[in-house]
């Protein structure tokens, strides 16, 4: 594979939407069990919304999962009205059995069993969306970036986490080494994301990234907590055999070149990003007409 072919932007084709699911839904009541990086995560991208000088009351937290995002906003923002969404049903009944009675009684929440790709929102019906490692499993950017625009009222902010293509880049290399199968998901780079928010026509888009490296002490936990937060190998070229005992010991072989002070580190590269939606919009003759809110 050439570098130019390495770089492009991903297909959606090349990951398994129906396998995806179905591996979410299994893994809704391990989820939080080993979630800690995503949790991690979950708190540095909600901390990031100090930067910025609203208070909305209207907020989607599309791919919410168990409901980390949400409950965090909810303690921010304990006026708005948050809509939990997810592709996975499971995933949404473990968000809905944290509410608190106020919660409840208050109906902060709302939850909708649904797609990114395909909002079932008015037009400019929220303030803010905020996404948490849910883009990397929508390689149709430019059309959930769409629909997120679609969504958004005038000045609304779009806040989300991804991961970037050195997410696992340990395990990529090991499996590497024993076939040319594919064994590990593939992330889109940052770059790529970016380039999808501005064909989109989100305004002021801010993009950047960290390395956050968990340890483990041997590969097989490793799989074990990939394959419990429904994070394993859903891409079509994956193989539908079982991986024999001989490639397994050997990718585990290889994966030791890595281990240092005793554990082995497994990368992840966390891409963050934000962007506004204009408070104006441009028809297709290039006029500025106003911007219908429903």
């Amino acid at each position: 594979m050439n570098k130019t072919e390495e770089n492009k932007p991903l297909d959606i084709a090349e990951i398994d939407r129906a396998a995806m699911r179905a591996a979410f839904e299994k893994a809704a009541s391990s989820y939080d069990a080993v979630a800690v990086l995503q949790q991690e995560v979950a708190e540095r991208l909600v901390e990031r919304m100090d930067l910025m000088s609203m208070k909305p009351i209207s907020i989607l937290d599309a791919g919410s999962g168990t409901g980390f995002v949400s409950q965090l906003l909810a303690a921010r923002y304990p006026k708005a009205k948050i809509t939990a969404l997810d592709l996975a049903f499971n995933m949404l009944k473990q968000a809905k059995g944290k509410r608190t009675f106020k919660q409840r009684w208050n109906k902060q929440f709302r939850y909708v069993n649904a797609e990114v790709e395909s909002l079932p929102f008015a037009d400019a019906s929220m303030e803010l969306i905020i996404s948490g490692l849910t883009l990397q499993w929508c390689q149709d950017l430019p059309k959930v970036f769409k629909e997120f625009k679609r969504v958004l009222a005038p000045d609304g902010l779009l806040m989300f986490s991804s991961f970037g293509p050195d997410t696992l880049k340990e395990l990529r290399q090991s499996w590497a080494e024993v076939d040319d199968l594919a064994h590990v998901n593939a992330f889109a780079d940052l770059h790529d994301v970016g380039d999808a928010l501005l064909q989109s026509g989100f305004a002021d888009p801010v993009m950047d990234m960290e390395m956050l490296t968990v340890t483990y002490n041997d590969v097989k936990t490793v799989m074990r907590d990939l394959k419990q937060i429904g994070a394993h190998n859903v891409m079509q070229g994956r193989s539908h055999h079982i991986t024999g005992k001989n490639k397994l010991q050997k990718m585990i072989q290889s994966y030791e070149q890595f281990r240092v002070d005793g554990l082995l580190p497994v990368s992840h590269e966390i891409v963050y990003g934000h962007a506004w939606v204009p408070d104006v919009k441009i028809n297709e003759s290039g006029v500025v007409v106003p911007f219908q809110k429903f």
